[in-house]
């Protein structure tokens, strides 16, 4: 029979069981005490009050009370602590063996004027503020199936809505994120044509944007009030006629083999258990390694996701400029939660935590792993434009529809999104592929999961070989292959723009 637990690493005073196990089951040199669920924790020695909890040969919270050997360790017996570290910067650098470029893979892209290439080619409405959102849906509901058939090259006209833009301070971080993700929105390599709807009397207005970001209107780049056109009907009519004007110019755009250097992926990871971190998640850090290889870029995000796990990230740092940027991002994330009584623990999840997750740190060092081994090569705020390629850190939010927001506004034209308990969403203008980290979900969702990496437990593929088949499909998603995602038309109502600050 095979073991029923796994351990992850010999300095680690707990396994994960593989199945449910009854108490009695010999684990290691123990007998369980109660019944473990499966992916749950296992004390393999007694660990005494206020002793560390390891697992992944680092510390995932403390002992609140003695905990025998053998017994459940869970959120009944161990706390969380803020963590403190002696941060390292560039110590653990490890060189990418870089693909020739005459050798590097290519798939099938739209390459843009201004020198990026997109994996979709789509005509985006963009609202300054939630005023604007019903004229931008009704605009783009005008756009169906039977409406696009006669533009086989448009992917679809797509309303990005969102509850801010007005009642907000008109600068400071809150103002000047949502700047970055209009902004990052407009110039996305998946968007060919842009229409801006605004109300009008908003503090985020449409004009401060163009003139910010020296952005022309022109053929494929129109903007307009409601205030102006005179009201919300005359503003639909306006508006669905100015894209119909786009159809044809942005149907010009044809595939053509690009680099795959000009991919860049946004790692995700939502809905994860105690699998996320040993099957899933360093898959497609395996995956993103292969892409830095030939040149291209992955981006980690969700900074209160990797709290905990930050200094082995710092240790990977290109130098203490970047380590010290990601450092300082944690100073800004703690002080955050503080002065809005909250608390880093806060995340994980109560699904987490049915899924075999205790503390945020536990979550953290399986959260990172998305991230391979590469070095890392920059760290950026929310939305802001990536120019560095490599393997690269984004400030967000842990919660994924405002993480993954803030990556397509950087320039992630895919996303790849690890879940091990069934997230089903999707994210326009990047399609988005979802990598099971159990074999049990994939197979009762079936719908919604384009790889399996469960297989790593349930059959023995290697992390190596479950990596390779997320590249695989990235590149052929990233060709035009639909995702699963796309396939049932998700996508319209995950734009969730990151609110810091006041609503006034």
């Amino acid at each position: 029979m095979a073991a029923p637990t796994v351990r992850l690493d010999n300095a680690d005073n707990v396994v994960t069981a593989l199945r449910p196990l009854e108490a009695g089951i010999f684990v290691e040199t123990v007998q369980t005490l109660a019944m473990i669920p499966r992916g749950h924790k296992v004390a393999t020695r007694a660990i005494k009050r206020g002793e560390a909890v390891v697992k992944y040969a680092q510390v995932i919270g403390y002992a609140a009370v003695d905990i025998p050997a053998g017994d459940h360790v869970h959120v009944q017996n161990v706390e969380f602590r803020n963590t403190v570290h002696d941060y390292q910067f560039s110590t653990d650098l490890r060189p990418v063996a870089m693909v020739p470029e005459a050798e590097r893979d290519t798939f099938m892209g739209y390459q843009r004027a201004n020198g990026t290439v997109g994996t979709r080619n789509t005509i985006a409405i963009l609202t300054s503020v939630n005023c604007s959102a019903t004229a931008a849906r009704q605009i783009a509901a005008a756009f169906g199936p039977a409406e696009l058939a006669a533009y086989p090259n448009v992917d679809g006209v797509t309303a990005y809505v969102h509850g801010t833009g007005c009642g907000m301070a008109g600068d400071g971080e809150g103002f000047d994120a949502l700047q970055r993700v209009m902004w990052g929105y407009a110039r996305h390599p998946n968007v060919g044509g842009v229409l801006m709807v605004g109300l009008g009397c908003e503090v985020n207005q449409i004009d401060w944007l163009l003139e910010a970001n020296g952005i022309e209107k022109g053929p494929l780049f129109h903007a307009m009030n409601i205030q102006d056109v005179a009201g919300l009907r005359r503003t639909i009519e306006v508006g669905v006629e100015r894209v119909k004007a786009m159809l044809p110019l942005v149907n010009q755009a044809v595939r053509t083999p690009c680099p795959v250097s000009e991919i860049m992926v946004g790692l995700q990871c939502g809905g994860s258990d105690a699998w996320s971190g040993i099957t899933a998640n360093p898959a497609l850090g395996y995956a993103c390694d292969l892409l830095v290889a030939q040149g291209g870029t992955g981006v980690l995000s969700e900074t209160p996701e990797i709290y905990g796990a930050e200094h082995l990230l710092t240790r990977r740092a290109v130098d203490a400029k970047v380590g010290n940027r990601l450092v300082k991002l944690i100073d800004w994330w703690e002080d955050y939660t503080a002065r809005n009584k909250g608390s880093m623990d806060n995340n994980p999840s109560p699904g987490n935590k049915k899924g075999g997750l205790t503390t945020i740190l536990e979550k953290s060092l399986g959260a990172a792993a998305k991230g391979g081994t590469s070095p890392l090569t920059g760290v950026f705020k929310y939305g802001e434009p990536i120019r560095t390629k490599g393997f690269v850190f984004m400030d967000s939010p842990g919660y994924d529809p405002a993480s993954v927001t803030g990556q397509i506004a950087s320039g992630c034209n895919m996303i790849a999104f690890t879940t091990g308990r069934g997230s089903a969403a999707g994210y326009k203008p990047a399609p988005s592929i979802k990598i099971a980290t159990n074999t049990e979900m994939y197979r009762r969702m079936t719908e919604d999961m384009d790889v399996d990496s469960g297989r790593i437990v349930s059959e023995g593929l290697s992390i190596e070989e479950s990596g390779r088949e997320i590249y695989d499909l990235i590149i052929r998603v990233a060709s035009g292959e639909q995702s699963k995602s796309e396939a049932q038309g998700l996508g319209d109502f995950e734009f969730v723009p990151w609110q810091i600050g006041a609503t006034m």
